[in-house]
C-alpha cells in the first residue's frame, strides 16, 4: 500500500487538470467522428467538437446529479439503465445549446452518450489512470465533503464484513492461489488471524445472522418452514417474514443497536440506520432515497455500473454456455433473466453496500455490518470453486481493500472483521440425481395432491432488488409509487401488503408441506395439529418413514418418537439422542462429532417440522444432493457448508476452546467491541468471556479450530 495518507494520494490538481483536458479532447474526437457517422448529428468544425465535449461535462458535474435523485427508483429499477437514457437526454440538451451543433433524436443521443462512456473507460485504461483512485475520488472525498455530522473520537469503531456462503476451506485455497490478495496480506503481516467455527444444524443466513446479530437463532430450523399454529409459511427473506424473525429474537441490544448501521442483511442487529436489510425495508425512518443517492446520483456511479452490467451479463452467458459446451458437472440452467439478476447482486448492490458502508465510517459509526452477497448467489449457481465464481470473490476482496483505504478518512480508527455466515456445500441435486424430487417423493408416498412447496430455486438477488424497490417505495414519491407498481406486476418486489409472517385463515391447510433449505428438507402435515410422532405418521402414512431411510440419497432424518423421544434414522441404524444409544450404524457418524448435538437441539424448537431430512454425503469429492435446483448449497449438514470463518485482528482474542454455533459467536463479537472501549457493550463482557471457557457450549469438538499467518 502507499505509505503516504489517502488524502495525499489522491489529491494531486495538476495531475487531475491533465487527465481532464485529455479526456475533454478524446471526447471531442469521438464526437467529431460521430458526426461523420450519424446522419442526425451534425458538428460545423472541430471547435464546436470541443465545446460540446466541455458543455456535456459541465452539466454532468452539476445538473445530471440533481435530475438522477430525481428519478432515484427508476434507476435502481432498471440497475442504472434509465440513468442512461436521463444522461442521453441531457448530452442532447448540451449539444443543442453549442453554436453550429445539433442532434436530432434520444436514439442519436444515447448512441453519442454510450460512445463517450466507453471512450473516458478507454481513455483512462491508456493512460493508466487508475479505476481504484477513480472510485476513492468520486466516492469517499465525494461523501466526505460537506459531511456535517460525525462522531470523532479515538475509540476504534467496527466494520464487519460478511462474505456470504464462503467456507473455511475454500478462502484458505483462494489464499493460496492468490485470488484474494487483501486479506493475504493481512494474513502475511500478520495484523490478522484466521479462525473456523461450526454452524448449528441450519447452515443458512436467516438462522446464523439470528444468532450473529443478536445473541439468538432458537427456533428457527431451517431458511423456509411450515408453522402449523399459524397455518402459513416463513421464508427468512421475505420482508414482513424477516420482521417477525427479528421481533422474536430481538431484545432490543443486538451487536448494532448503539448507533450502529446494518447494509444488506437479513436482520438489523437493532441498528439505528438500516439500507437493504429485509427485517427493516417496511419500516418508515427518514427519507431512504438519501442513501441510494449517494450512489446513483453521480454520473461516475452511473456510467460505472452501466458499463459493469453490461459486462457481467456477457461475463454469465459466457460462462453458462461454456459450462454447456465442455459438460461441466455438475451443472444446472441458467436462463438469461438470471445474468441481470447476477448484475445486480456482482455490480449494483455490491457498489451500493460499499457506498453506504464509505459513507457510515465517514460519520464515525460504532460498528458497521453488511453482507456481501455476490459470492453467494454466483455459487449456487455456477459452483463453489469455478472460475467465474473465484473471479466475483476476488471482486469481493478488491471491494474489502477499498473500504480498507477509505477509513484513512474516517474521524476515528476502525478495526476491519471479514467473516462468513457459513459456507456451501457442491453436487448433482437430488432431482438430478434420481429424476424426481423430494416433493415428488413424498406426495408419492402419501398419495397426496394437495401439498405446498417451497424451495430456493430462484436467485436470492432477487430478493434483494424486491427490498430495494420496498425500501424506495417508503418515501410515497410519484415516481417511486409508479416504479413500485410496475414491480409488483413483474414480480420482482416484496410489496408492503404481501401476506408475509399474518397467518392464513379461512382456508383449509394442505394435506404436507414440503420445503427445502439445501441439502435440508422439512416435511410437515399442516392438517394434524402439534408435531406428529413417528407411531402417528406409520399410522397415517405407512410407507413413507421407510422409503425416506431406505433412500440412497438420504443420510437420515430426524423423527419424535412417542416411545424413544428424538430418532435420527438412517438406512442401517437409528440414533436414539435423548437416551445416548445408538442401534446398528449410527446414521449421524458421517456429519462430524457434533451432529448428534445439533438434530438434538433442532428437534426441541417449538417448530421443528413433523420430519426433518438430510441428504446423504459422499466423499472423493464431497458432494451433498440438494433439494433445490442449486449447485453450490447449504442449510444443513455435509462437507464445508457448516464451517465459515472469522479473519479478526490478531490481537482481538480468540476463544482457545472450538467455536460451535452463531450465538457463541456473537458473545465474542461483543467481548470484542467492550474491549476496544465502546462502553455500550461493557455490561456483556463479563458474560461473554465465561461463557466461551473451555468445556462451554461454545467449545465442543470442532475440526481444526483456527490458524494465524
Amino acid at each position: 500500500m502507499d505509505p503516504r495518507p489517502a488524502s495525499d494520494v489522491f489529491s494531486d490538481p495538476l495531475q487531475v487538470l491533465r487527465r481532464l483536458v485529455v479526456v475533454v479532447l478524446v471526447d471531442a474526437v469521438v464526437l467529431w467522428v460521430l458526426a461523420a457517422i450519424l446522419d442526425r448529428f451534425t458538428l460545423d468544425g472541430f471547435g464546436a467538437a470541443i465545446g460540446a465535449a466541455l458543455l456535456i461535462g459541465v452539466l454532468n458535474a452539476l445538473v445530471f446529479p440533481a435530475l438522477a435523485r430525481l428519478t432515484l427508483p427508476l434507476n435502481v429499477l432498471t440497475l442504472g439503465l434509465a440513468a442512461i437514457v436521463l444522461n442521453s437526454i441531457l448530452v442532447a440538451f448540451a449539444i443543442d445549446l453549442v453554436p453550429n451543433a445539433e442532434i436530432q433524436g434520444l436514439a442519436e443521443a444515447i448512441v453519442v452518450t454510450i460512445a463517450l462512456t466507453l471512450s473516458t473507460s478507454a481513455t483512462s485504461a491508456l493512460l493508466a489512470i487508475d479505476d481504484d483512485e477513480s472510485w476513492y475520488r468520486n466516492v469517499v472525498k465525494a461523501q466526505s465533503r460537506g459531511r456535517e455530522t460525525v462522531n470523532r473520537t479515538n475509540v476504534p469503531g467496527v466494520l464487519f464484513l460478511e462474505i456470504d456462503g464462503l467456507a473455511h476451506e475454500v478462502l484458505e485455497r483462494a489464499i493460496a492461489s492468490g485470488r484474494v490478495p487483501n486479506i493475504k496480506r493481512w494474513l502475511d503481516d500478520g495484523s490478522h488471524a484466521m479462525h473456523v467455527w461450526e454452524t448449528d444444524w441450519s447452515s443458512q443466513t436467516g438462522a446464523c445472522q439470528a444468532g450473529l446479530l443478536h445473541g439468538d437463532n432458537d427456533d428457527m430450523p431451517a431458511f423456509r418452514w411450515w408453522e402449523k399454529d399459524r397455518n402459513a409459511p416463513i421464508v427468512t427473506n421475505h420482508p414482513k417474514d424477516a420482521v417477525e424473525i427479528e421481533r422474536r429474537h430481538s431484545n432490543g441490544r443486538g451487536l448494532l443497536y448503539a448507533d450502529g448501521a446494518s447494509r444488506a442483511n437479513i436482520l438489523s442487529g437493532d441498528a439505528a440506520h438500516s439500507m437493504l436489510t429485509m427485517s427493516t425495508v417496511l419500516t418508515r425512518r427518514r427519507p431512504i432515497g438519501r442513501d441510494y443517492a449517494a450512489y446513483f446520483a453521480r454520473p461516475y456511479a452511473t456510467f460505472k455500473t452501466f458499463n459493469a452490467i453490461v459486462a457481467e451479463y456477457f461475463r454469465e452467458r459466457y460462462w453458462a454456455v461454456r459450462q454447456k459446451r465442455i459438460d461441466e458437472k455438475p451443472r444446472i440452467l441458467r436462463d438469461r433473466k438470471y445474468g441481470l439478476v447476477r448484475a445486480w447482486a456482482t455490480v449494483v448492490q455490491l457498489d451500493l453496500q460499499v457506498a453506504a458502508v464509505v459513507g457510515d465510517l465517514l460519520a464515525g459509526r460504532p460498528v458497521v455490518y453488511t453482507t456481501f452477497l455476490a459470492y453467494d448467489e454466483v455459487a449456487h449457481h455456477s459452483g463453489i470453486e469455478r472460475e467465474d465464481t473465484l473471479a466475483v470473490l476476488e471482486k469481493v476482496d478488491r471491494q474489502i481493500g477499498r473500504i480498507e483505504k477509505a477509513t484513512a478518512e474516517a474521524p476515528r480508527p476502525y478495526r476491519l472483521i471479514v467473516l462468513s455466515d457459513h459456507g456451501q456445500s457442491q453436487g448433482a441435486t437430488f432431482l438430478q440425481r434420481y429424476g424426481y424430487s423430494l416433493q415428488e417423493l413424498v406426495e408419492k408416498a402419501c398419495r397426496s395432491s394437495s401439498t405446498y412447496a417451497s424451495s430456493g430455486d430462484s436467485a436470492e438477488a432477487s430478493a434483494y432488488m424486491g427490498a430495494g424497490l420496498t425500501e424506495l417505495d417508503r418515501d410515497q414519491t410519484p415516481v417511486s409509487r409508479a416504479v413500485q407498481a410496475g414491480a409488483e406486476r413483474l414480480d420482482i418486489a416484496h410489496p408492503a401488503d404481501e401476506d408475509g409472517a399474518k397467518a392464513v385463515t379461512g382456508e383449509e391447510p394442505p394435506e404436507l408441506a414440503v420445503m427445502a433449505s439445501g441439502c435440508l428438507g422439512l416435511i410437515s402435515f399442516p392438517r394434524q395439529p402439534g408435531r406428529l410422532t413417528l407411531e402417528a405418521i406409520e399410522a397415517l402414512y405407512p410407507t413413507l418413514i421407510e422409503e425416506l431411510r431406505g433412500h440412497e440419497g438420504i443420510g437420515f432424518l430426524l423423527v419424535d418418537s412417542a416411545a424413544d423421544g428424538a430418532l435420527a434414522i438412517g438406512a442401517d441404524g437409528v440414533n436414539r439422542l435423548e437416551k445416548g444409544e445408538v442401534l446398528g450404524e449410527d446414521p449421524l457418524a458421517p456429519f462430524g462429532p457434533n451432529a448428534a448435538r445439533h438434530v438434538l437441539r433442532t428437534h426441541r424448537f417449538p417448530h421443528c417440522p413433523d420430519i426433518v431430512v438430510n441428504s446423504r454425503i459422499w466423499h472423493d469429492p464431497t458432494e451433498v444432493a440438494a433439494f433445490e435446483e442449486l449447485v453450490g448449497s447449504h442449510g444443513g449438514m455435509g462437507g464445508s457448508q457448516s464451517y465459515p470463518f472469522v479473519l479478526a485482528p490478531s490481537d482481538l482474542g480468540w476463544p482457545e476452546g472450538e467455536v460451535v454455533g452463531a450465538e457463541s459467536v456473537h458473545r465474542v463479537f461483543r467481548r470484542w467491541l467492550a474491549g476496544l472501549g465502546q462502553d455500550a457493550y461493557a455490561d456483556d463482557a463479563a458474560g461473554a468471556t465465561s461463557s466461551e471457557a473451555p468445556g462451554s457450549s461454545s467449545s465442543a469438538a470442532t475440526p481444526g479450530a483456527s490458524s494465524a499467518s
